[in-house]
């Protein structure tokens, strides 16, 4: 059998640690067998874990040793920093070829181990800038919902942790036992899009009692219409050229910029709170036309309008169908990758 050792540490978080376990323990191969033998460890007796209670766990950091894939949960903020027992482990099993893998916040301690230094990383998108500022030599890929660099895997929130297994258990023993474990997990085996379409796109702050904040408000109100770069300057009563360098100084990014966030944050409100067509959204959000919308769409929330709109709804049921004839192309490529949103 194949030996997954998931490694808890204080404030471990229980659904990082449960998704990676119910995930391999519900695979099976084609004649029944279970192909992993999943144990925790830990470097204490008792783990206090997030949400006040404690895990008992019987075996330590050697146990590292002998597993074939070790799996590294997230942790909550303020966890004391992983032991030099641990880091240690973590390095002599790295060493030894074992395959290791992150969820969510966990990548810290993959960090702090020095796993990651030179590769691709992912974790939870909350936490992306501070990992960056944490491990400079580390290249964050904070839009995705997992990383595999071969021997080194990472993964985002808990939900993108079910992505990661399922990726590992098809590279394991193929796709047929991954699509049964997707279906056990009540699951699709890929999601479209990644962390991108669940991140909160805030504004840049604007210093309070700035002289641009009349502005933005009248940005934002009239999203739906034509805006200029030389209307936004005339309302601001400055020439083109002082405008864009004040604005950039206030808000760190240009007006064009600061204008498609709004638009497209826009369309997501319209997506999950109206029946209207992509091709009305697309006029409602000021953009010139569906296609300009699907595209820009796409390169900002990662994942299609019609596909978004099937995930965030909040529970007002599926788009109507005018809806899906007009994503046209986005319809045809949310049901053929069984698009699905945790």
């Amino acid at each position: 059998m194949h030996s997954v050792a998931i490694l808890v540490l204080d404030g471990v978080v229980p659904f990082d640690m449960a998704a990676p376990m119910q995930v391999f323990d519900f695979t099976r191969l084609p004649d029944g067998r279970r192909p992993y033998r999943v144990r925790l460890c830990a470097d204490r007796p008792e783990v206090a874990a997030d949400g006040g209670f404690a895990l008992r766990v019987d075996r330590g950091p050697e146990a590292l040793a002998d597993a074939d894939t070790v799996i590294v949960p997230g942790r909550a903020p303020g966890s004391p920093p992983p032991s030099p027992a641990v880091l240690s482990a973590l390095r002599q099993a790295a060493e030894a070829g074992t395959r290791i893998a992150s969820v969510c916040v966990g990548a810290f301690v993959l960090a702090e181990a020095g796993l990651l230094d030179g590769l691709r990383a992912t974790t939870h998108w909350v936490a992306a800038e501070e990992f960056a500022r944490a491990y400079p030599r580390v290249e964050v890929e904070p839009d995705v919902l997992y990383v595999d660099n071969g021997r080194i895997l990472t993964s985002a929130g808990a939900a993108a942790a079910l992505d990661m297994c399922l990726h590992m258990i098809r590279r394991d023993f193929g796709s047929a036992v991954a699509a049964n474990a997707a279906r056990m997990s009540v699951m699709p085996l890929e999601r479209e899009g990644g962390q991108a379409q669940f991140i909160v796109h805030e504004h840049p702050p604007v210093p309070r009692g700035s002289d641009l904040e009349p502005l933005l408000g009248w940005i934002e109100d009239n999203v739906a219409h034509e805006v200029t770069l030389a209307a936004m300057a005339a309302r601001a009563g400055m020439s083109e050229r002082t405008f864009s360098r004040r604005f950039r100084e206030q808000t760190g990014t240009t007006p064009l910029q600061w204008l498609l966030r709004a638009r497209v944050r826009r369309a997501q409100y319209l997506l999950e709170n109206s029946d209207h067509t992509v091709e009305r959204i697309a006029q409602q959000a000021g953009f010139g036309s569906p296609t300009a919308f699907r595209e820009r769409f796409r390169k900002v929330v990662g994942t299609t309008p019609y596909a978004y709109r099937r995930s965030f709804r909040g529970g007002r049921g599926p788009a109507v169908p005018a809806d899906a004839r007009a994503a046209g192309s986005d319809g045809q490529r949310q049901s053929a990758l069984a698009v699905r949103l945790g």
